[in-house]
């Protein structure tokens, strides 16, 4: 089984905590992460990123306020049902990131044609293809689900 990164890109212009609540809410909106699975703590998650503990949970508040996901003592957090409304994506927070992705490829040495082919290689994965599930080793050993292999910027190493 295929598994998505969380990732924190420190130079970028977005906060940490919004970089995490973005893809952890896109991840939850595609059904890749689904109702009921269980998100690391935020300390862990916090460690994994080698990020301070109240970053993470900023990121969780505001997918709270989204009710995305639901956290109750002794149960951890877990993804929550999906709200029945549809998401309108908000254009400024697109626009940033696609602003960030083109920076990020164009340091790679990537040209115009280069970038246009990967977001059109993106867009046409299928994403059944590679679900993604988060748990944290405070689920314990029998947990379901992969673990979320994280990986930040700032270091560049898989943890």
């Amino acid at each position: 089984m295929s598994e998505r990164a969380v990732r924190v890109d420190t130079t970028s212009q977005v906060p940490p905590y919004e970089q995490i609540r973005a893809q952890l809410a896109a991840l939850i909106r595609t059904g890749r992460l689904t109702e009921g699975e269980r998100l690391p703590t935020v300390r862990q998650l916090a460690a994994d990123l080698d990020l301070a503990p109240g970053t993470v949970a900023r990121a969780y508040r505001e997918l709270e306020a989204a009710e995305l996901i639901r956290t109750r003592r002794g149960a951890g957090t877990r993804v929550a049902a999906l709200p029945s409304e549809p998401y309108a994506h908000d254009a400024h927070q697109l626009g940033t990131l696609a602003r960030d992705f083109t920076s990020a490829a164009r340091a790679l040495g990537a040209d115009t044609e280069d970038i246009l082919t990967a977001v059109r290689n993106a867009l046409s994965s299928d994403p059944a293809d590679s679900p993604a599930r988060l748990d944290s080793a405070a689920d314990g050993p029998g947990a379901a689900g992969a673990s979320v292999k994280v990986t930040g910027v700032r270091y560049g190493l898989e943890q």
